[in-house]
């Protein structure tokens, strides 16, 4: 990625290698055309197009951070004073304080306690969660921490959804439709599940992990992805592992895409677990 001004100014690119051998990434941003992009590139790009003032926030700043699944389609969020913002690029103005920038890769980005802050304050409550759990299972913030930043800005909009939201958050989610999965469950007045439940090989060390569950009930919700009906080696070893675990006497239920959640929560409550929560 480069600003091309500063490229042509320092003789680095020509005006023709510029038109034939580059690609328009953003206005006065480019980079070669043979580069495929990753999400570090399109963050890089979008920093690059606010001249290096703007600082990454929201869910572009938790990738920085190391969590999975960003959309990557989805637009970078830029905390600058600017009136417009190309495709691609969403402009903030919020108010940042000391402590709450950091720099990853020399990028200015919020801090980790400032992004999960901004994440919990979004519109929907199960896309909040599901990107606090993704960033909680790669920095391992705390509540408390992010309470801090909550406490020194009292009058952001959204802030009052945010201690509700830390509360559902579980670092042990390793996947979107597993943080969906839980949230059904809670929902639905089940106690909220255990995540990452430990299956111990006879020597005593953990052989395997269920996705979700309650052992005194000895009852694991699992959700199913498609890589282990078309991935044959992933197959094979969720039939050793299946026989393993049900033969310690635990009861799996296997959720799969399409699952109507009134289905899940009966199947849920035939396997032995009582709601608490109605």
């Amino acid at each position: 990625m480069f600003i091309a001004s500063e490229a042509l100014a320092a003789g680095l690119i020509s005006r023709y290698e510029l038109a034939v051998e580059c690609r328009r990434l953003l206005p006065g941003v480019y980079a070669p055309k043979r580069s495929a992009l990753s999400t570090d590139d399109r963050i890089t790009a979008a920093w690059l197009w606010s001249r290096r003032r703007g600082v990454i926030t929201g869910w572009a700043a938790s990738a920085l951070h190391g969590a999975r699944w960003f959309d990557p389609g989805a637009p970078i969020e830029v905390n600058l004073d600017h009136n417009k913002s190309p495709a691609g690029v969403i402009t903030r103005r919020d108010t940042l304080l000391d402590g709450e920038v950091t720099r990853v890769r020399g990028i200015p980005v919020t801090s980790v306690e400032r992004t999960a802050f901004d994440l919990a304050r979004g519109p929907s409550a199960g896309i909040a969660i599901q990107r606090l759990d993704a960033l909680a299972r790669a920095t391992g913030f705390t509540a408390e921490q992010v309470t801090v930043v909550l406490d020194a800005h009292p009058r952001v909009r959204g802030r009052r959804r945010v201690a509700a939201r830390l509360d559902l958050v579980d670092a042990g989610a390793q996947s979107p439709k597993e943080t969906w999965l839980r949230l059904l469950l809670i929902q639905a007045g089940f106690p909220r599940p255990q995540t990452q439940i430990p299956v111990y090989a006879p020597d005593g060390y953990p052989r395997y992990f269920l996705d979700m569950g309650w052992e005194r009930f000895m009852v694991a919700v699992e959700y199913d992805g498609e890589q282990h009906r078309t991935d044959a080696v992933q197959f094979r070893n969720d039939i050793t592992r299946s026989e393993y675990v049900d033969g310690l006497g635990w009861r799996r239920i296997r959720v799969l895409a399409g699952d109507r959640r009134d289905e899940i929560v009966r199947r849920v409550e035939r396997a032995g677990v009582l709601r608490t929560g109605r």
